[in-house]
């Protein structure tokens, strides 16, 4: 049930488990490039609670990151209760990974003058790692915590969860 590695043994859950851990790192990674480098710097919002958070920057004054976090550490909070420990524990990991990109990429302006080109990055990376973050069993936060709800208790698919929960923001 495991193997041996430099004396130990580990087990295939253990290997797992550590695998899922890289892939929601490099998830979050390319999630925080759309999100930090292209989406809040050209204030897109198209959905989703960083979209709502964008919307609430303008009208609150309050940073985009900042509003982000707040919202989605509440509806952390209910995709433990509802999706149980594992989901809860991964997205928390991404979730925190996601909130520290602010301080280690301060971006205000646009990186470049090609706003089609900006908007492209923006939706593509984070779609892409949300569809990584799915893949293990977890999530950037946010909708996704809510699309993971209403797939568990409905029939929707996961992209027909978030079209639903995107349009509703």
């Amino acid at each position: 049930y495991g193997f041996q590695r430099g004396g130990t043994v580990m087990s295939n859950k253990a290997i797992k488990l550590f695998k899922d851990y890289i892939v929601i790192t490099l998830a979050v990674i390319i999630m925080d490039l759309g999100i930090y480098a292209f989406k809040f710097p050209n204030h897109f919002s198209f959905g989703g609670v960083s979209g709502l958070a964008v919307v609430l920057n303008e009208i609150l004054g309050i940073s985009a990151a900042q509003i982000n976090l707040v919202i989605n550490l509440a509806l952390l909070v209910i995709g433990f209760a509802v999706l149980g420990k594992s989901f809860g524990l991964k997205t928390a990991y991404a979730t925190v990974l996601l909130s520290l990109m602010e301080k280690m990429m301060p971006i205000s302006a646009p990186l470049t003058n090609q706003p089609m080109l900006e908007l492209a990055y923006a939706i593509a990376l984070p779609a892409v790692a949300a569809a990584m973050l799915f893949y293990v069993d977890a999530s950037g936060g946010g909708t996704d915590i809510i699309a993971m709800i209403l797939k568990k208790y409905t029939k929707l698919n996961i992209g027909g969860a978030l079209f639903l929960v995107d349009l509703g923001i």
